[in-house]
């Protein structure tokens, strides 16, 4: 697997839509990205609805959305800010009404908090921002909120929790 993800990282003739489409478990998800901004400050990726995503009731599996939605404040903050290890620190998702439609993510990346995370690692070398992010039912209904926290560290950065 790891000989995979850095045989793909490296097939720069792939746009970075497909390459995010052909990692493997997103491939197995059978997500499309219908939008993403080179810079990752946008991003609408569809997730759909289909026997293997589907609870016993015919609606998207919240596993789902939660496997979707946790890398995509990371990889765009890899992107906006280079050199730095992003993880995922705390991923809240607030399920508001069924997904039993395919889903659409929203994830939107503004220059205001561009502006902070810069100011904050030029002071800190760190930053903890939150992202919020929807995913919208075809009948463009939000049917969950998503609270993604990431951690943005130097690289040799070893937390005193380890």
């Amino acid at each position: 697997m790891r000989g995979y993800l850095h045989l793909l990282s490296r097939l720069s003739f792939l746009s970075a839509r497909r390459r995010f489409e052909l990692y493997p478990p997103f491939f197995l998800m059978r997500i499309k990205v219908i939008e993403l901004a080179q810079d990752w400050s946008m991003a609408r990726i569809r997730l759909p609805l289909n026997r293997v995503s589907a609870n016993a009731a015919g609606n998207m599996f919240g596993g789902y959305q939660a496997a979707l939605a946790d890398p995509v404040p990371a990889l765009a903050c890899l992107k906006r800010f280079p050199g730095y290890r992003v993880v995922t620190k705390k991923l809240e998702i607030d399920f508001i009404r069924v997904g039993n439609t395919n889903l659409m993510l929203h994830f939107d990346f503004d220059e205001r908090t561009a502006h902070t995370i810069e100011q904050q690692l030029n002071e800190k070398n760190r930053s903890t921002p939150c992202f919020m992010m929807t995913f919208v039912r075809e009948d463009g209904e939000v049917c969950t909120r998503i609270k993604n926290t990431v951690a943005i560290r130097p690289k040799d950065y070893v937390s005193k929790h380890e």
